[in-house]
């Protein structure tokens, strides 16, 4: 606020201003007085954000709300508001508020992210949000994905860890800076928030695709030296729709909100499967 406005509503006797502001014989003053008013009654109104909310099932549309503006708010928040104060039909997925679930992912502003972590203040344009379901999933109802064709893919691709020894052989030694290990800790902190799923392109084109978070998983499976099906694994990376299916396009690094970098998985996944044809195990 200006200082000399400051000042000015300083000296306005508070009790009487209509009074003070006719005794000033100064209009300067009390245009400076006026100016002050306005910037305290801005500050303190409430303030509002235009938000298009996607309602319905795959065939739905975009529905308008009005949301307060709340300082440090996110788009979860602004999601929660509108189902508790707005529409208590609102469908959305949300558990732990902190980014270690993924599962409050959606498209905002026509980006797939981590809602409880996206600032309001950093993706708003011009007081406007517009906040939908995933991309490259079918819709269940308004902002909830249906993830059952996400976690197929994984299943597909062999996510699962296939033990090569039992409870009672003694727990194996795994060196932290062995080649392996380190190639699976760059890759194992995924939590299948489907994030990268939604941003990938081959998946949009090609629906047979597994997608990076399926592959990512299974080439730290790879490398784990632990693990007993690798090379029916391979086989099935290898396979239409797997790792050669990838055109390096990056988006689902560059979307990845724990800057994972999939693309990387995969073309190691090329790599692996390459050597295992080479070798004889692995049939055309």
């Amino acid at each position: 606020m200006n200082l000399l406005a400051v000042r000015a509503m300083g000296s306005c006797n508070r009790s009487n201003p209509e009074a003070w502001l006719a005794g000033t014989g100064s209009p300067a003053s009390v245009a400076l007085v006026f100016a002050a008013i306005e910037v305290v009654m801005e500050g303190t109104l409430q303030k509002s954000l235009r938000v298009s909310l996607w309602r319905g099932g795959a065939d739905g549309r975009y529905v308008s709300y009005e949301v307060p503006a709340r300082e440090s708010q996110t788009v979860l928040d602004v999601v929660t508001w509108v189902q508790r104060n707005a529409d208590a039909t609102l469908s959305y997925r949300f558990a732990c508020r902190v980014g270690m679930c993924g599962s409050c992912a959606m498209t905002v502003n026509g980006r797939p992210r981590w809602t409880c972590r996206t600032h309001v203040s950093k993706v708003a344009s011009n007081g406007q949000l517009t906040v939908g379901p995933l991309e490259n999933l079918p819709v269940i109802k308004d902002l909830a994905a249906d993830m059952r064709e996400f976690f197929d893919k994984w299943q597909r691709a062999k996510g699962r860890f296939a033990p090569s020894k039992s409870r009672a052989d003694p727990v194996e030694r795994i060196a932290p800076d062995s080649a392996a290990r380190r190639a699976a800790a760059a890759a194992i902190e995924c939590i299948n928030c489907g994030v990268c799923y939604a941003a990938c392109d081959t998946v949009r084109w090609n629906p047979d695709y597994l997608g990076p978070a399926a592959l990512n998983r299974a080439w730290t499976l790879v490398n784990d030296v632990r693990d007993a099906a690798n090379l029916e694994r391979l086989a099935a990376v290898a396979a239409d729709g797997g790792c050669h299916a990838c055109h390096s396009h990056q988006s689902c690094q560059e979307h990845c909100p724990l800057a994972l970098n999939p693309t990387a998985s995969i073309a190691g996944l090329k790599r692996a499967s390459a050597r295992a044809y080479l070798r004889g195990e692995l049939k055309p």
